[in-house]
């Protein structure tokens, strides 16, 4: 069976399980690097939010004979009623930008992978990166929810997208609607956005050793991209990781007025950035050293066999110029 076929009769089925007081939806996703899911929503019709229920697993496990499509809805149905929200959101963080600009911080993302959604939202180009904005909410009234995305339906400005960060915090991309809906420019929105993201997404560097320890003692090993491939220069070469404190698009951190230059100074030396991935960045002090070709082999390495396709920033290296003040791209 095809894979549109297959999502149209889950939906189908999810349709006549749950009534008439429920709008079921298919919906394709872009995520981060022009990664596309499918999804499914389940909105009751006194409620602004749904999660959003990927089927791509779903449909493999079908195909490979894993689960049956009896097994799919129920499935389904199951992931909704644990994940779903009791009550609509305040749509005040959207359509206030009085509210919404205390909430507004940065990521950074890939700018030729991302091409395609780039031209919806505002954005400022750093190097072969861009910098985006995003919205962070309260995650209270998403319970414990481990769903990835809730879609959120408005009259006057479509649906939008959150991303389920971590345990704590949900966010928001920003896309030119708000723009115009906020009448606020591209450096407003840069503006606060450097005030804020400091602030609300505080930073963490660790000595790399540190962090392989930590992961060894885990049954999740993976929570440093290619932690087994770094260990091959980390005894070496002295090694960090840079990261926000959830651990969450912690490479933003890159562009965090005078972090790295502080660090540098610190420790009397200009500095390697390696992108690990979108969630973290390995600072290698240069002082000594000339790692880059090793280096970049490694960058490539650890995305091609390690990092999710959605969770790669740069196959790029940068380089914290001590003397000058600035990063560059080698």
């Amino acid at each position: 069976m095809e894979f549109t076929n297959f999502t149209t009769l889950i939906k189908e089925e999810v349709e006549k399980r749950t009534g008439e007081k429920y709008n079921v939806r298919i919906n394709d996703v872009i995520k981060n690097n022009g990664v596309v899911l499918r999804g499914l929503t389940v909105m009751h019709e006194d409620s602004n939010i749904s999660p959003t229920i990927y089927l791509n697993n779903y449909y493999d496990a079908y195909e490979s004979g894993e689960a049956t499509l009896v097994n799919v809805v129920n499935d389904v149905l199951d992931t909704y009623n644990r994940n779903k929200v009791n009550q609509s959101f305040d749509m005040k963080y959207l359509l206030d930008y009085g509210c919404a600009k205390k909430h507004i911080v940065y990521k950074l993302i890939n700018t030729e992978k991302n091409r395609e959604l780039l031209a919806d939202i505002p954005h400022v180009e750093f190097l072969d990166l861009s910098i985006v904005f995003q919205c962070m909410v309260d995650k209270d009234i998403f319970n414990d929810s481990v769903i990835e995305n809730y879609v959120i339906e408005k009259d006057n400005i479509g649906k939008d997208m959150f991303e389920n960060e971590d345990c704590k915090t949900a966010s928001i991309l920003i896309y030119n609607v708000h723009m115009k809906l906020w009448d606020v420019t591209l450096e407003e929105l840069y503006r606060v956005a450097r005030e804020n993201t400091q602030k609300l997404k505080s930073y963490e560097i660790r000595n790399m050793k540190d962090v392989i320890c930590e992961m060894m003692t885990m049954e999740n090993s993976e929570e440093i991209d290619g932690g087994d491939f770094v260990t091959e220069i980390s005894d070496n070469v002295p090694m960090y990781v840079l990261s926000s404190k959830n651990r969450v698009e912690g490479a933003a951190c890159m562009i965090y007025p005078n972090l790295i230059k502080d660090f540098a100074e610190a420790l009397g030396s200009s500095m390697y950035i390696i992108p690990s991935s979108v969630h973290e960045l390995i600072l290698v002090p240069s002082e000594g050293t000339d790692e880059s070709k090793i280096i970049k082999n490694m960058i490539a390495e650890i995305n091609d066999t390690q990092v999710k396709l959605e969770e790669i920033l740069s196959y790029s290296l940068y380089f914290f110029d001590k003397g000058k003040g600035k990063v560059i791209k080698l």
